[in-house]
């Protein structure tokens, strides 16, 4: 079964159904959201299997095919998948189904906008997503990542919000530069490393570059991920692009996309420029660490229900980060198992409010008030949302934020004692949007909107209920995917040369020991 090619069959998938879906006619909508749907729940019974078939004590990259592409360049279409790819992919495979179906209604009765071309675009993102996970040859890896700005620049321009064309744009921009920095570090390795784009390659190469020209390649390739993820200063695309995408595209965007970043990091900031990740981490860290409380402070003050989403998802990112340039297994394990919990409950937290969103005909938090008396089910997943996303113990994104601090505390205490703050500040945001929602008096208002009598439907009941399963499961038992993450991460950290602190004892003379 691990000699199926299961990486390149699942990026060519989406693919092939986004051409099909894109070709049908617009008259028949319904036909178009019903073959991507099924498309999109193939990608997912074949991801299954793949999840299945990978196997935790083999090999640290699994499933692996190389097909000929560019010669002259040692550039292959290879692909493989370690454990923090596999979860990544599986994230991909469950979060597009979920979207599609949420996405049903956003294009209905508009003349204007296709809803094929719309699922189409959907299903050609995934494609790109799954390619950038599964890539490893960094050429390869370099051209996913550029062409996955394309479907989602048009779904934002094209069936965004009021402001979709700025924040197309800026969003388009900001990638753009990122992906100029991150061509000039590929060509920069390509020189410096033995003219190859193969990773498993590079990775025996590494000694040979020096000090210098290592730290100036793993400064390209940072400021490329810390654009996409977004890392604190290169956060500002977010909020736009955020507020003005289709709810469920929004949900791809911050839950799947931004991941990208951080997945850079791990996957080839640190394997290949070991020296220059560790010169490095002192400035990174406090990157992250300003990120986590600019933005719940800016979550605090907005009145956009899906700007305060981007915005805590910005905050997230900043703890991500701190548990990756933390070095240790734990705050590794904890970063990956974040972006996959983040994914998880953002994704969930921008539907249900994509959800109240299409009732209301607004995003702002003031045009709102008492919804709960209105739709008191949909309100209560709302609450849900909200509490998985600051962390609640008992939902999944607690256990990767415990790691985070417990794996950041015992190299860096001052790093993981301001973090905390961030936390405070969630619960701030959290229960404010809450409150100001779905509590209190009920603006007069909604009651004049039909929509807003309308509780949630089976349609959204089937959309948000696999999400509220799995941040329960894993909040109360992620092994499966702990044990996945493990693995790949202990490479990782081999990789840079570190090694997790010992117990401290106490010796006879009252000292500390290690």
């Amino acid at each position: 079964m691990s000699d199926f090619p299961f990486l390149s069959i699942l990026t060519l998938l989406p693919l092939v159904g986004a051409v099909v879906v894109g070709v049908i006619p617009r008259r028949k909508a319904e036909l178009a959201k019903t073959i991507a749907l099924i498309w999109s729940l193939v990608v997912l019974v074949l991801s299954i299997f793949m999840w299945v078939a990978f196997k935790i004590d083999g090999d640290r990259f699994q499933f692996h095919e190389s097909y000929q592409w560019i010669p002259s360049w040692d550039a292959r279409f290879t692909f493989a998948a370690d454990g923090i790819a596999l979860v990544m992919l599986m994230l991909i495979a469950v979060l597009t189904p979920v979207v599609i179906l949420a996405s049903w209604h956003d294009v209905d009765g508009d003349g204007k906008r296709s809803a094929p071309v719309y699922f189409a675009l959907l299903l050609a993102f995934e494609f790109t997503m799954i390619g950038v996970f599964a890539a490893a040859d960094i050429f390869l890896f370099y051209v996913f990542f550029e062409v996955m700005l394309i479907p989602m620049y048009f779904i934002i321009g094209s069936f965004g919000g009021a402001r979709r064309q700025y924040a197309a744009v800026k969003f388009f921009l900001y990638s753009l530069v990122g992906g100029l920095f991150m061509l000039a570090a590929v060509i920069g390795l390509w020189v410096v490393g033995g003219h190859t784009f193969d990773f498993s390659k590079l990775l025996q190469s590494v000694g040979e570059i020096d000090q210098n020209t290592s730290r100036w390649l793993f400064l390209g390739f940072f400021v490329a991920f810390a654009i996409k993820a977004p890392f604190f200063p290169f956060h500002t695309w977010l909020p736009d692009a955020g507020g003005a995408a289709p709810a469920g595209a929004a949900a791809l965007l911050v839950g799947v996309m931004d991941k990208v970043g951080t997945f850079g990091i791990l996957r080839y900031c640190l394997p290949l420029f070991p020296e220059a990740s560790r010169w490095f981490a002192p400035a990174a860290l406090v990157l992250a660490v300003i990120g986590i409380i600019y933005a719940a402070l800016l979550a605090v003050g907005q009145n956009d229900l899906k700007r305060l989403v981007s915005y805590t998802s910005i905050a997230h990112f900043g703890f991500i980060g701190i548990g990756i340039f933390a070095f240790t297994t734990q705050g590794g394990t904890g970063s990956v198992l974040y972006m996959v919990n983040h994914g998880l409950a953002t994704g969930l937290l921008f539907i249900v409010v994509g959800m109240f969103v299409a009732r209301r005909g607004s995003s702002l938090v003031s045009d709102f008030g008492g919804a709960g008396k209105l739709v008191p089910v949909l309100a209560g997943v709302l609450f849900f949302a909200g509490l998985a996303s600051l962390a609640l113990p008992g939902t999944a994104p607690f256990i990767s934020e415990f790691l985070v601090l417990i794996g950041t505390f015992t190299v860096h205490k001052v790093y993981a004692v301001i973090a905390t703050v961030g936390i405070i500040l969630a619960a701030a945001y959290v229960l404010w949007m809450v409150q100001r929602t779905t509590q209190g008096t009920l603006n007069p208002a909604l009651e004049e909107v039909p929509a807003m009598r309308k509780d949630i439907t089976l349609r959204e009941k089937v959309v948000v209920a696999p999400l509220i399963l799995l941040l329960l499961l894993l909040g109360f038992y992620p092994k499966p995917v702990t044990d996945v993450i493990n693995p790949a991460v202990q490479a990782t950290m081999q990789d840079v040369g570190t090694t997790d602190p010992g117990p401290t004892a106490v010796t006879a003379n009252g000292r500390a020991a290690r």
